[in-house]
């Protein structure tokens, strides 16, 4: 076998008759495939011992030679050689062919290839191909024209006319001909001189031809071989016979294709032999062109051929196409042994860093182990008595598995996986039961919830990837989000509950004023009753003095409850005391007005202070951020379990409930619903006297309920008491919200109806009365349409992250700095007055380009070069800088991929990006692990007229990666200039907007319904909006340039998630834009060897410029594409990821027609060769490095067991045994 490892590209080609029969082991000459007695192959059959090579190892076919010690022998009795049964996987056979026949992906594709060389319609192909049809294939003198079609009838006025004086065929035959007498050289050469004064569709036309023809001249293909005289037969073992459990086989549907192929083809063979009449061969010549084209890919012309029960046959394309075809189901995913799956629950005494392994499942997975440290112990004497003694489970095994998995990190997986925090590494801990066990706060970045969500487990097995899971994957190092690089493990539901009521105050609870020297003292006193945790006490400041306190202050006593005494505890010691849930007190000591002054008295400062705020979910995070930020990695862990410890022991002691009774009820609900019945009543009226049309009636009584229910729901507000339960679970952020209690306790208002407007009769009830019957009935239509669109969003959603990832997976950090020049200015992105992404968040993570200056001092803030952390941004933004120059991914320099400088940060760790990082991956799952939560609806502009439809939510991004044009499209200016006029045409229904440049002026016709954006007089630059709606990001790099394009792009892109609350950084969008603008289509080529009209990558487009130009010749013109993320997929330089990717016929046939050489430079294409992948250590930069290990080899070796190293010493063992009974 060839080592994956050593080689570096991979090239593709079409292959030749003599290069198929060169693979062959032998020609397969009758359709039989195994006898039904014996149950051996058929001699000549498809599954010949042969040709094929043997059904049992180390033996011939009639038993003559067995045993390894023959090994490559060719019985002289059966002709088989003696090898092992694996070959059947390798070796292939051929069919030669009576006739040839055409290749159907080469002449059915679009555009037909085989067309484009001969320069034929594919209507006209087919005809000659399946034999309805005569083609000249030499005219001779005659008045006929070359590659001229005649049917029957002309042909044969035309044989009796001019006799053998020209040439004229039928078939794949005649098509071969044609092909073999194509001059390349020379069609390419006339094609680019015909291109020079060629327009419209014929200049297409040659382009596509020219595009082809040169493929073939520079791939060294000849396009005769796009018509096959023999095919190649694939090994047995890929297309096996399986005996059933009745005796009947099961095989699989290629043998039946083959087997039609070798029956037509051996009928064609005697029918040629017995000079049969012409019209009978060609019925069978045809037949057989149809019979290959059902092997290589059936249904594509004409009728599947079906099989039993009217199936369609799976042919040789329908194996690689689609979900599950040998790429995607077989190379890019692989089912793996030492794995195993179970229902997961909670465990909420694990460590963040551990996991539950239930005894059964641990011993299965980890047997191997298990075996070898039984026998190296002494507790088995061999293998086989280890096995035995797990399989009894004998009770000293249990202890050697608590040792065995000490060392050894498990991954946990749930799917889907969205995002790389969906595996991560646990260590495992020994539970009883058959659950696996899960930490709280590991829930939310698998999205796992404990209502009978299934993960898997798998066990990593060599010494690296031990390390990796150890060091990269451990649950406790994922801490941050990779799309925000906020905390990703937020406490919810009991934890902060508890932490909240922890942290409550209350006046005049038992102890209130009482001031102790240290925690201790306080803890005594609660122990014994004598305070509360709501209590709000005084405490002196030098019983903590390691903590920042404010100055003048350290021996000051300051006022606190008991409560947020207890959760200070949890810092660490040297952090602030945290008093307030604010930003600042993470920061900075606690307020001074907490403090007493000298002779204050405590109770009268209690009396006139405000009541602390309790800490709520959104406070508990941002601390994790802080100290993961100021304490890293492990303490951080700590905390998180310290945080959970508290928040379950308070929640549970705190006797929080809910009952019907905490639901409040309103007294004067009834008046107000009857109040609104009257108005609805007065709109009916109206209506009925023909006041109003029935659509203003509708939205009338739509907003008659809406009024209502908001009515209710302040009324709710108001009697909001602080100590109810439902009130504190919602102001925590632990569960529910407003809406909830409306619905609780108010009314549920109007339902959606099944057109998608509103139902005009309310649901006066709340789920505290009881629904009735009708109002039950109503509100069934919303609840099933919420189900299905979520069930929709995840399948768009999911599309929408296997196409990102697709376009984006070769990005990888290649080196340090690329050394560019050019940077992207950023300000804050707004909407009207909102604000979507302040400036503050462009900046974080981002290396500066070029020096910040301070606005008013004009003093260097930050100066170049420099990687901005938070601080640094809150400094430039409180100076009150506008925008700034960053290194972006849009204008870096690096080919494949991005450079440490122009990335910044990795926002998993808060640290600079490392060289080998798979940004583009990381990219590609930030965007997409958060589409599930965008809408798919496309909301109205709420009935204003004029402004068009805006797209929102997941259709929207889709719209924009894709490229596509946009639901109601604005206008932009083509230049730069005034707007000197606007006018309305009222025949035409348009206005027209005209604004004067420099050079020109131009005219803009826009419907009348169109927002008109600008005001004569107005200044506007090219690419700025005249109307309302969406910019078309074709027409904007058409009239601007590329930069501008992926500006647009990008803020668009934060608008739809930010618009939802959903937060992505920057540089995640940017990867994927660049992407779409990696490419550049030639206009003219100068002395260049491109072809116009050619789509280049802009890195190899400047580099054949420059030895252009270096060579003092004229260098190649190109402008600016932007392709969508399919199209850019797809247009990979790799022909494995795109093949792999969609339209797998399609980029195969093209690939191979080109001899395509694809340079294994992503990470799919290395995934599915099996090479270890070129990001993280699998970069070169660090492939030679060896890991320092002292033990010696072979030593290593003896410590890991595989399962076929165990069965190996098994049959050893049972070797041993039967020779011992035998003597």
């Amino acid at each position: 076998m060839i080592d994956v490892n050593k080689f570096e590209s991979m090239q593709i080609g079409l292959a030749s008759p003599n290069k198929i029969r060169s693979w062959s082991y032998g020609e397969v000459k009758k359709p039989e495939t195994i006898n039904y007695r014996t149950l051996k192959p058929e001699k000549d059959g498809l599954f010949d011992e042969r040709i094929f090579g043997p059904t049992k190892d180390w033996s011939c076919a009639c038993g003559k030679y067995k045993g390894i010690r023959y090994r490559g022998i060719v019985c002289d009795r059966c002709g088989v050689e003696v090898t092992s049964a694996k070959v059947r996987r390798e070796r292939m056979g051929h069919i030669e062919l009576a006739a040839p026949v055409s290749h159907i992906w080469y002449f059915k594709g679009i555009p037909s290839r085989m067309g484009l060389v001969l320069d034929i319609s594919p209507r006209a192909l087919e005809e000659v191909i399946y034999f309805a049809a005569y083609i000249v294939i030499d005219a001779g003198d005659t008045d006929l024209e070359d590659k001229q079609l005649l049917t029957e009838a002309e042909y044969r006025e035309k044989k009796a006319k001019f006799g053998d004086r020209f040439e004229a065929k039928m078939g794949a035959e005649a098509v071969k001909e044609l092909l073999e007498q194509v001059d390349i050289d020379k069609e390419v050469h006339e094609l680019k001189e015909e291109l020079k004064t060629a327009t419209g569709q014929k200049r297409t036309r040659s382009i596509r031809r020219l595009d082809i023809l040169d493929a073939f001249k520079n791939s060294g293909n000849k396009p005769s071989w796009m018509v096959m005289d023999c095919i190649p037969v694939i090994p047995p073992d890929l297309r096996p016979m399986v005996q059933l459990d009745g005796g009947r086989f099961a095989t699989s549907d290629l043998n039946d294709l083959y087997r039609r192929v070798i029956n037509r083809n051996n009928r064609l063979k005697r029918l040629l032999d017995l000079n049969a009449p012409r019209i009978i061969v060609q019925n069978e010549k045809r037949m057989l062109q149809e019979a290959v084209d059902a092997l290589i890919d059936n249904g594509r012309r004409g009728r599947p051929v079906v099989g039993p029960g009217n199936r369609p046959l799976k042919s040789l394309s329908h194996m690689l196409k689609g979900k599950q075809g040998r790429f995607r189901q077989n190379l890019l995913g692989k089912r793996v042994d030492y794995s195993g799956r179970s229902v997961i629950d909670v465990s909420p005494e694990l460590k963040f860093y551990q996991c539950g392994v239930p005894r059964p499942m641990a011993l299965e997975l980890f047997k191997p182990f298990v075996m070898h440290e039984l026998v190296k112990r002494g507790l088995a004497s061999n293998i086989k008595n280890a096995k035995r003694k797990i399989d009894r489970e004998d009770d000293d095994i249990w202890d050697i598995l608590e040792d065995v998995i000490k060392e050894r990190p498990v991954l946990l997986n749930r799917a889907p996986t969205l995002h790389r925090l969906g595996i991560q590494a646990f260590e495992p801990v020994l539970v009883p039961g058959k659950s696996i066990r899960l930490h709280p706060l590991a829930c939310e970045a698998y999205n796992a919830d404990f209502d009978g969500d299934q993960m898997a487990i798998h066990v990593p097995l060599s010494d690296e990837a031990v390390a990796e899971s150890r060091l990269l994957m451990l649950a406790a190092h994922h801490i941050l989000a990779p799309k925000d690089g906020k905390p990703i493990v937020t406490p919810s539901q009991d934890i902060v509950l508890g932490n909240y009521w922890l942290t409550q105050a209350e006046r005049g609870r038992e102890g209130e004023g009482m001031i102790f020297d240290s925690p201790a003292e306080a803890a005594i006193a609660y122990a014994n009753g004598d305070i509360h945790y709501h209590t709000r006490i005084g405490l002196a400041a030098d019983s903590m003095p390691e903590k920042p306190w404010p100055k003048g202050y350290e021996h000051g006593i300051f006022v606190t409850t008991y409560g947020k005494l207890v959760f200070n505890q949890i810092f660490p010691k040297d952090f602030y005391y945290i008093n307030d849930p604010t930003q600042e007190n993470l920061t900075h000591p606690v307020d001074e007005r907490y403090f007493l002054q000298p002779g204050e008295d405590i109770h009268e400062k209690l009396e006139n202070m405000k009541l602390g705020q309790a800490f709520k979910k959104g406070f508990l995070s941002d601390s994790i951020a802080q100290i993961y930020k100021d304490y890293k990695v492990q303490r951080t862990s700590d905390f998180l379990d310290d945080l959970k410890e508290l928040g379950y022991t308070v929640c549970t002691t705190s006797g929080l409930t809910i009952g019907v009774e905490d639901i409040p009820t309103i007294s004067d609900k009834d008046d107000i619903v009857a109040e609104a019945r009257k108005k609805v009543d007065v709109v009916s009226k109206q209506y009925r006297r023909g006041l109003i049309t029935d659509e203003e009636r509708h939205d009338r009584v739509i907003s008659i309920w809406n009024n209502c229910k908001e009515i209710v729901q302040n009324e709710i507000a108001q009697i909001h008491a602080p100590r109810n339960p439902i009130t504190i679970m919602a102001d925590s952020g632990a569960r529910g919200n407003i809406s909830n209690f409306t619905q609780l306790a108010g009314m549920r208002g109007l339902m959606a109806a099944p057109n998608g407007g509103m139902m005009e009769i309310p649901v006066t009830s709340n789920f505290r009365e009881g629904l009735s019957v009708l109002e039950m009935f109503m509100s069934t239509h919303g609840a099933r349409k919420g189900m299905t669109d979520t069930a929709l969003k995840t399948a768009n959603s999911g599309y929408l992250t296997r196409r990102l990832v697709d376009v984006a997976q070769d990005v990888i950090i290649r080196e340090e700095d690329c050394g560019t020049d050019r940077g992207l200015t950023v300000h804050a992105i707004t909407e009207g007055d909102e604000m979507i992404e302040p400036l503050f968040d462009r900046l974080v993570g981002r290396y500066t380009s070029k020096s910040v200056y301070d606005p008013e001092t004009h003093e260097v803030i930050c100066p170049a070069d420099v990687l901005m952390d938070e601080d640094m941004a809150h400094k430039i933004v409180d100076a009150g800088v506008t925008e700034v120059t960053i290194r972006s991914v849009f204008t870096c320099n690096t080919q494949h991929g991005v450079c440490k400088k122009c990335y910044g940060m990795n926002l998993a760790t808060g640290d600079d990006v490392e060289v080998g990082e798979a940004v583009g991956t990381v990219a590609a799952q930030s965007i997409g692990e958060p589409g599930t939560q965008l809408t798919m609806r496309n909301f109205h502009n709420g009935g204003v007229a004029g402004a068009a439809d805006i797209t929102q939510g997941l259709p929207r991004v889709q719209e924009l990666f894709e490229a596509r044009n946009p639901k109601g499209r604005a206008t932009i200016s083509e230049v730069t200039g005034e707007v000197t006029s606007i006018e309305e045409d009222p025949a035409e229904h348009t206005r027209q907007i005209t604004v004067k440049g420099q050079t020109d002026t131009r005219t803009y016709d826009v419907p009348y319904t169109a927002s008109v954006a600008v005001a004569e007089g107005d200044h506007v630059v090219r690419g700025d909006k005249l109307t309302l709606g969406s910019i078309d990001p074709k027409e904007l790099i058409r009239v601007r340039d590329a930069l501008t394009t992926e500006k647009y792009i990008l803020s668009e892109i934060q608008k739809a998630y930010r618009m939802q609350g959903v937060e992505i950084a920057d540089k995640h969008v940017e990867v994927m834009a660049r992407q779409m603008l990696q490419k550049v289509r030639i206009l003219d080529p100068g002395e260049t060897d491109i072809l116009p009209g050619e789509l280049m990558d802009i890195g190899e487009f400047k580099a054949r410029n420059r030895e252009v130009i270096i060579s003092g010749g004229i260098p190649a013109t190109a402008q600016s594409v932007i392709l969508g993320i399919t199209k850019a997929a797809l247009e990979t330089n790799s022909f494995l990821s795109a093949a792999s990717f969609q339209e797998t016929t399609r980029v195969l046939t093209d690939a191979s027609i080109r001899g395509k050489n694809d340079p294994l430079l992503g990470l799919k294409e290395n995934v599915i060769i099996g090479k270890i992948i070129p990001a993280g250590t699998g970069m070169p930069v660090y492939r030679e490095m060896e890991p320092k290990v002292d033990v010696p080899e072979d030593e290593k070796k003896k410590s890991v067991y595989s399962i076929a190293d165990i069965e190996k010493k098994l049959a050893a063992a049972d070797a041993e045994k039967d020779n011992g009974s035998a003597d």
